[in-house]
């Protein structure tokens, strides 16, 4: 098995704990450690060059964060996803940010214009370099200054709270090569309805984008060979 860790370097700023924690995080929602897969202590601090103790904390962060489910007397595992999990989520997801997009539309200020038109011109670069991390991460932004945007906390609470569970779907969703060229037209046209207030065009634009990344994530899922309908 090939190395899906680089050797942990100590950092001034943060106890090595958190950066195994990072690494390990990252390997998940990234796909480097797949659904259902076994996560072994010993292996997985041989590949990051450190100690068992911090794998260990790491793995129980996990789990708190749902992406490490533990079996009884078997060991940790990654989280499974099923069709159902997907569906969900997007359900949730897509009246969320509809909703989110709706009150910016209303609510957004010039400085926040201006970032998001930004965060499209490095997510058009990123497209065209076949940048996939960088157009993971711009995405992500967008979509958190949207919620910003709303001047509602406590929605934009209830969207980061399925952060971990669209962090992962965001990885799935990207991995289309064509689907990347899509999500940059979507995300201008939602923009330009939010520029021009257009509260119900905004967030019909916004709903929209969801249904086209669940629709695509779904597709994705079921062709995986090693997809299971029920989780660990």
């Amino acid at each position: 098995m090939s190395n899906r860790f680089s050797t942990i370097k100590l950092d001034n700023y943060k106890p090595l704990r958190d950066l195994v924690f990072a690494a390990m995080r990252e390997a998940i929602l990234s796909g480097k450690l797949k659904p259902g897969e076994r996560l072994m202590e010993v292996q997985l601090a041989e590949e990051m060059g450190v100690s068992r103790t911090p794998v260990r904390e790491a793995i129980r962060k996990l789990e708190l964060e749902g992406l490490v489910v533990m079996v009884p007397r078997k060991g940790a595992y990654v989280a499974g996803l099923t069709l159902k999990d997907v569906a969900e989520v997007f359900e949730i997801r897509s009246s969320l940010e509809g909703l989110a997009a709706a009150l910016a539309a209303d609510r957004i200020t010039d400085e926040e214009v201006e970032a998001l038109d930004n965060i499209l011109k490095e997510i058009s670069e990123a497209v065209g370099k076949g940048d996939i991390d960088k157009v993971i991460k711009k995405d992500g932004e967008f979509h958190q200054i949207l919620f910003s945007a709303s001047r509602n906390n406590r929605l934009a609470q209830m969207i980061n709270n399925l952060k971990e569970q669209i962090d992962r779907f965001r990885v799935q969703s990207f991995s289309n090569p064509v689907r990347l060229k899509s999500v940059l037209s979507e995300h201008k046209e939602i923009l330009d309805a939010i520029k021009q207030g257009n509260i119900e065009n905004a967030e019909k634009l916004a709903k929209e984008h969801i249904y086209k990344v669940e629709y695509n994530v779904m597709n994705i899922l079921r062709k995986q060979m090693d997809f299971e309908e029920e989780p660990l």
